[in-house]
């Protein structure tokens, strides 16, 4: 009332009786058949009283008794009488009582400057307690009445649903009391606008109870939205505010309830306005494009080569179908994105191995039943053979989610349990709520998706399943193609090896995790630590064998130096360099399981060495070549084929950040506005940047394969690298990264990542500044040991198997 003067002549709660069209607490056999519906009008007349208070004189006040009488007589006239108005909805008779109040038609009637009305409805749509319209309007010398705010409100809605982070408040539904205040400033107009109460109560009624929020912060947000959503669909343009309050009256033994209030308007929800869709019939235009995410899973046999022949399968749909199927003759299937790869243990059959799962979003345009038919046609074509439910399978491919759509192809009366989905479509898959392999794979695409019939983001129905989860967490797998193969092989590779590493966040027994050690082999004349050591095939194999031996998880051979100012290098001098090495290398017994990686930004290069028996590519420069920095993410091609060649041969990538020249671009300034060191930021904007141009989209990396390398001694200070040491967890933290508009998710979020910092420049600053002579690569050693000692403060587990080995955060 902060509008109106300080002295007030208020009418509080006058009873009504009117005709409604709408608004019943039951909907009329006859629709918009008018019903009596009793109502409460309270009304606020600003009027300087004093002069009354001085002389006692009625005469100069306003008769609160006329203004009641008025509106009682026009608005609710005696039954008998045939004038009795019927109101299509409470906005129709707020506007009839402001006109009988700040219009009146005789002159005897008291000039009023505003007033403030309430109309209540007392029994209003089933389940609250009031519904109505508030309102204040003020009158102009010429253009009449005009309202300036106008507020709907929903008393105590009552819904039971579960709620709470406490073991029981999970066993049980419990009562929850919810308000709700719609306040338009403006652009609402009384006499042509209105609020259906009615699907406002019915649609949050019946969503919040099949809601399980742990949170009544969570739960108001979802109340706001689905409100905000009901009147999108009306008023796309206009601008209200939505207030919802939400109360657990049982939560507190000493306290009437716990409540959280928040103001949500549609600027708070842009993208997630419309509607799911619950289509059960589905056709496209020749044209259009949809997405659909889709899970995979294997137990059986070489499951990493199942799942990457299933992926290549899904992208040739027109091939995998029968000939005379019904399909479209422009289908197309594209894999846009991939999620991490995970290991789990078996569910309700447990007799069994474990399962190697993922996810991939793709778009297409192939209807959802007709590709129903291509991932069963897959699975029979990788080698799915006929098993108990739930039991082991060789592929196992799952329509989880197609753009909003809520499908159901069973007959309506088979639907009620999920005992006949054989045949059938049913999307949103009705078990991806409960299953972590499914949930963590679409988590790690679109943590932000809202399911269509839950309400809720994928993030949060995961958190609510790990809350209540009691199974043996989950491992995320990177995998070792078996390579060299032969030119005749149509399959992808077959595994060699993989290596299981931790999800972040998650708690695993002492033990379950190792970190590996990558040995490094450089077979170049010239570089900063070994130069001429190695590059002899004898002195080479020999190092190989030493560094299995003293440990070393991977070997990496590099035939191009990548110190500031060392020699320019052919790619076919490259390609001598490393190929015959690994070549010979993968002859001997004792290197037989061991992978090994190229470092090289050539695509040539990484081709030749794969084919010599390479399992793996370790870029300093993440695709983008020695000049792509500062602008350009593709350099001359660069990017396009290193992806073609990882995809084609099924390899893990090694991402670097880098800016060009290892010695130059060491300028973090523009990344101050972080709260972690600037530098990590500027590793987390720039190699997400490229780490997402390599994952996503047409023709990406398996998001699976690729390991991150923030790049310690490659541009930056002493001082950045001793930051970036510090600080390795936060590189691959799962926090928001930019400022301003353009905060979003850290790309390189729960990426595996590799720390190479042994011997390296930036340690023989720091020693000669301690000691005031050079110290040379030889002299790091112990420095080296520090910077492990770092990352094992860290949380990780290190072993240090040689002189020339890096350590892999896994």
């Amino acid at each position: 009332m902060s509008e109106l003067n300080s002295d007030i002549i208020r009418v509080n709660d006058l009873s009504l009786t009117v005709l409604l069209s709408t608004g019943a607490r039951w909907p009329p056999k006859t629709v918009s058949k008018p019903t009596s519906q009793p109502l409460l009008i309270s009304l606020a007349i600003p009027h300087d009283v004093r002069g009354t208070a001085e002389t006692d004189d009625l005469s100069q006040s306003i008769n609160y008794s006329t203004l009641a009488s008025t509106l009682r007589t026009s608005l609710s006239p005696p039954s008998l009488s045939n004038l009795q108005p019927v109101f299509p909805s409470l906005e129709a008779i707020t506007t009839r009582a402001f006109d009988l109040l700040l219009n009146p038609s005789s002159s005897s009637s008291p000039s009023l400057s505003g007033a403030w009305l309430k109309v209540a409805q007392v029994k209003p749509p089933l389940h609250c307690k009031a519904a109505g319209i508030e309102s204040h309007a003020t009158t102009g010398k010429e253009t009449g009445w005009h309202a300036h705010k106008v507020r709907h409100f929903i008393e105590n809605l009552e819904c039971n649903t579960i709620i709470g982070v406490n073991p029981a408040e999970r066993l049980e539904r419990q009562r929850v009391q919810i308000n709700i205040s719609i306040v338009y400033e403006g652009g609402f107009n009384l006499e042509q606008d209105s609020v259906d109460f009615r699907a406002i109560t019915r649609g949050l009624y019946d969503s919040v109870e099949k809601t399980g929020y742990l949170t009544l912060e969570a739960l108001v947000s979802f109340i706001a939205l689905e409100t905000l959503r009901e009147l999108y669909k009306e008023r796309k343009n206009s601008t209200p505010k939505v207030i919802v309050k939400a109360a657990k009256p049982y939560a507190l033994v000493f306290a009437g309830s716990s409540e959280v209030e928040i103001c949500r308007t549609f600027e708070d929800y842009r993208g997630e306005l419309e509607f799911p869709s619950s289509i059960v019939q589905y056709s496209s235009g020749e044209s259009e494009s949809h997405t659909a995410i889709i899970a995979l899973g294997s137990n059986i046999g070489d499951s990493f080569q199942n799942i990457e022949q299933a992926l290549r399968l899904l992208e040739q749909p027109q091939q995998v179908t029968e000939e005379g199927a019904s399909f479209r003759r422009d289908a197309f299937l594209d894999i846009m994105n991939t999620s991490f790869l995970y290991e789990s243990a078996p569910m309700y059959v447990t007799n069994q191995p474990p399962f190697i799962n993922c996810a991939c979003l793709v778009e297409t345009n192939i209807e959802p039943l007709v590709l129903l038919s291509v991932v069963k046609k897959i699975e029979e074509i990788v080698g799915r053979v006929p098993s108990i439910r739930n039991g082991p399978r060789a592929i196992d491919l799952d329509i989880i989610l197609y753009d909003n759509l809520v499908i159901d192809t069973r007959p309506t009366d088979t639907r009620k349990d999920l005992e006949n989905l054989k045949g059938e479509l049913v999307v949103p898959h009705p078990r991806m709520t409960e299953r972590e392999f499914v949930l963590r794979p679409i988590f790690d695409m679109i943590p932000d998706y809202i399911h269509p019939v839950y309400h809720k983001t994928i993030n949060t129905l995961l958190q609510e399943l790990l809350f209540v989860l009691e199974d043996a967490p989950m491992k995320r797998v990177i995998p070792f193609p078996r390579l060299p193969i032969s030119p005749q092989d149509t399959l992808p590779p077959p595994t060699l090896t993989h290596w299981t590493y931790p999800i972040p966040g998650v708690r695993y027994a002492p033990g379950a995790m190792k970190t590996h050690l990558m040995a490094i082999l450089n077979t170049t004349p010239d570089s900063f630590s070994d130069g001429s050591e190695h590059n002899t095939m004898p002195a080479a194999l020999k190092y190989v064998q030493d560094a299995i031996s003293g440990g070393a998880d991977i070997i990496d051979v590099g035939g191009y130096s990548t110190r500031p100012g060392a020699a320019f290098v052919s790619e076919d001098e490259e390609i001598r360099r490393v190929a015959p090495i690994i070549a010979a290398a993968r002859e001997m017994d004792r290197c037989s399981q061991t992978p090994f990686s190229v470092d090289t930004f050539r695509p040539e290069v990484a081709r030749a060495a794969i084919l010599a028996g390479a399992n793996c590519i370790n870029d300093v420069y993440a695709f983008t070549g020695p000049e792509s920095y500062p602008d350009s993410v593709e350099t001359n091609g660069c990017m396009t084929e290193m992806k073609k060649t990882a995809r084609e041969y099924a390899v893990p990538v090694i991402l670097m950040h880098s800016r060009g020249d290892a010695g130059k671009n060491k300028d973090y300034d523009s990344f101050k506005y972080a709260r972690d060191p600037a530098v990590v930021e500027g590793i987390r904007i720039e190699l997400g940047k490229k780490v997402d141009a390599i994952v996503k989209g047409k023709g990406g990396a398996r998001r699976w394969m690729v390991i991150v390398d923030p790049g310690v001694g490659f541009s930056k200070s002493v001082e950045d690298n001793l930051a970036t040491l510090r600080n390795a967890a936060a590189v691959i933290a799962d926090v928001q990264v930019g400022s301003g508009g353009d905060r979003r998710r850290n790309p390189l979020a729960g990426f595996p990542q590799l720390i190479g910092s042994s011997r390296k420049s930036f340690l023989g600053q720091i020693l000669s500044a301690k000691h005031g002579k050079p110290c040379g690569p030889h002299d790091r050693l112990w420095a080296t040991g520090a910077t492990v000692s770092c990352a094992v403060q860290q949380g990780a587990t290190i072993r240090f198997g040689g002189e020339e080995t890096h350590p892999i955060y896994l």
